[in-house]
């Protein structure tokens, strides 16, 4: 008998177990939305809000496979970038941009030498880029990227603008962002991931700010390019009166809603909000109005160790530079009070939490696999 109940206990434990890592189980898809805010109380004193739609597939982000191959492989080109931003680069005002951004040649030692090398590579790719976007830009410059201040301060790789990048500009009308993003988005994003709403139409609704802009980038590697269509929107000169953080009303939405593109399945790491502080001075994240995950240390990276809970993910939570990221877990909204928080005051206390012999293998292998997600999503930083 006592066997028996040995064994049906088995049974159920082992059922209990199968449950447990089927609703561990994710997936990343290679789209992903993300919402950004940084506020830079370290050199600007400004506050950007952006909303980030990415991909690395030509069938969620459609531009012709034969163009990104051709990019990709060229070898020499850093970046792509279509643009409203004012003057995108030094000399360009009240014009659009687009901007084919070559590695320098360390071999041309002047300027002429470094155009001729810049405008040889730029013009194989510029017609095609304006028929595909239904543009008409013409050459303005070749511009030589002096420095990586920004790019140093976010750490952040430089390869839409930096040191060692050599800019060949081309310059169009001047054209309102949001009837820009709605010109682009159609050209680029299919009507399946249109339709699912999320950060896509948090992004259309950012458009209509005035102060709005877009871009839309060709980050190449060496085996796929990462596309990125972006809306950001500046609030100038505020970032030094901040001291509590509230990200939706940046982005000019009390709820943020997740894309019904990813509701087939589980994917956590597909939609994330991220928040970068830069301060000159030493701070602190305090008073969290909503959930903090439970955090381990991966391979440097802090980790949640349960991906189906919402929560913030601050790393680090102190000193002259804080980030936190929000994963939504399984919810698929957020409201601006879950993700309030304050700087300065009484730091935040997490759980901390060991592991032992007694801890399921699945958790060990999803933790491993939540790092490797995070480390690829570091893309957006771009």
């Amino acid at each position: 008998m006592q066997q028996k109940i040995i064994l049906f206990t088995m049974m159920i434990l082992i059922g209990i177990s199968a449950n447990y890592v089927y609703s561990q189980e994710m997936s990343l898809a290679t789209f992903q939305e993300t919402a950004q805010i940084i506020v830079d109380k370290r050199i600007s004193q400004n506050v950007t809000a952006s909303i980030t739609l990415q991909s690395t597939s030509v069938q969620e982000i459609k531009i012709p496979a034969e163009l990104e191959q051709r990019i990709r492989e060229n070898g020499n080109i850093s970046a792509v970038i279509i643009t409203n931003q004012n003057e995108c680069i030094l000399g360009v005002y009240e014009e659009s941009c687009i901007i084919i951004n070559v590695k320098r040649n360390q071999a041309d030692k002047n300027f002429l030498t470094i155009q001729n090398s810049t405008l040889k590579t730029s013009e194989q790719f510029i017609d095609e880029i304006n028929e595909i976007f239904d543009t008409k830009a013409e050459l303005h410059s070749t511009f030589i990227q002096p420095s990586d201040e920004m790019n140093s301060a976010l750490e952040t790789s430089g390869v839409i603008s930096g040191k060692g990048t050599v800019s060949a500009v081309y310059t169009m009308p001047m054209e309102d962002t949001d009837s820009m993003y709605e010109k682009i988005s159609s050209i680029l994003i299919p009507k399946t991931i249109r339709d699912s709403g999320g950060f896509y139409d948090a992004a259309r609704n950012l458009s209509t700010d005035e102060n709005a802009k877009m871009t839309f980038s060709i980050i190449p590697s060496e085996n796929k390019s990462l596309l990125q269509l972006r809306i950001s929107t500046n609030y100038s000169g505020i970032a030094s009166n901040i001291d509590k953080i509230k990200p939706l009303e940046f982005l000019q939405t009390d709820e943020l809603h997740r894309s019904d593109y990813f509701s087939t399945g589980f994917y956590p790491l597909n939609s994330i909000i991220q928040v970068v502080v830069l301060s000159v001075e030493n701070t602190n994240v305090s008073d969290v109005k909503g959930n903090i995950a439970q955090t381990q240390i991966i391979d440097g990276e802090k980790i949640p160790t349960d991906i189906t809970k919402q929560g913030w993910v601050f790393d680090p939570e102190e000193g002259q530079r804080i980030q936190g990221k929000y994963i939504f877990g399984e919810k698929t909204s957020v409201t601006n009070k879950e993700l309030e928080f304050s700087l300065g005051g009484k730091n935040i206390q997490n759980e901390k939490q060991e592991f032992d012999d007694s801890v399921p293998i699945v958790i060990i292998i999803t933790i491993v696999a939540i790092a490797a997600a995070i480390f690829y999503l570091k893309g957006y930083k771009k």
